[in-house]
C-alpha cells in the first residue's frame, strides 16, 4: 500500500511542476499558415522564419500538417449519361510555426510582413 501512495504524491508534484512552468511566463506565438500552392506556402513560411530569427527569437517549426483534400464529382451531362462524370479536388496545404517568448518588436515585424496572395495566416497566443 505505501508504494501506491508515493506514486500519487509523485504525480501531484509533477503536475505542480508543470503548472509552475506555465506561471513563469513562457508564452508562445502559434502561427498557422494555409495555402493552395505548396511552393508559395513554403516561400512565405521561410520569410516568416527569417523575420523571427533576425530578432533572435527561438522558432519551432515549420511543422507540416496533413493536407486537406476536398473532392467534388460532377455529372458531365445534365440529364442522361450518368456514367460520364468529372472529378475535381482542392488541396489545402498547412504549416504550423511556434515562436517562443516573442517580443513586441517581433510581433510588429510579423504584422508588417507582406506575404503573397493566396496565403492565409492565423496567429494565436498560447
Amino acid at each position: 500500500m505505501p508504494a501506491k501512495e508515493t506514486t500519487k504524491k509523485n504525480n501531484k508534484t509533477a503536475s505542480k511542476a508543470k503548472a509552475s512552468k506555465k506561471e513563469e511566463g513562457i508564452s508562445k506565438l502559434r502561427i498557422r499558415v494555409r495555402a493552395y500552392d505548396s511552393k508559395i506556402l513554403d516561400a512565405s513560411v521561410k520569410q516568416i522564419i527569417e523575420t523571427a530569427l533576425r530578432h533572435d527569437v527561438e522558432v519551432i517549426g515549420p511543422v507540416p500538417m496533413p493536407t486537406e483534400i476536398k473532392k467534388y464529382t460532377v455529372n458531365r451531362a445534365s440529364f442522361v449519361y450518368k456514367n460520364a462524370r468529372e472529378q475535381f479536388e482542392m488541396r489545402v496545404h498547412k504549416r504550423v510555426i511556434d515562436i517562443v517568448n516573442p517580443s513586441a518588436k517581433v510581433i510588429e515585424a510579423l504584422t508588417n510582413l507582406s506575404l503573397p496572395s493566396g496565403v492565409s495566416i492565423d496567429v494565436k497566443m498560447i
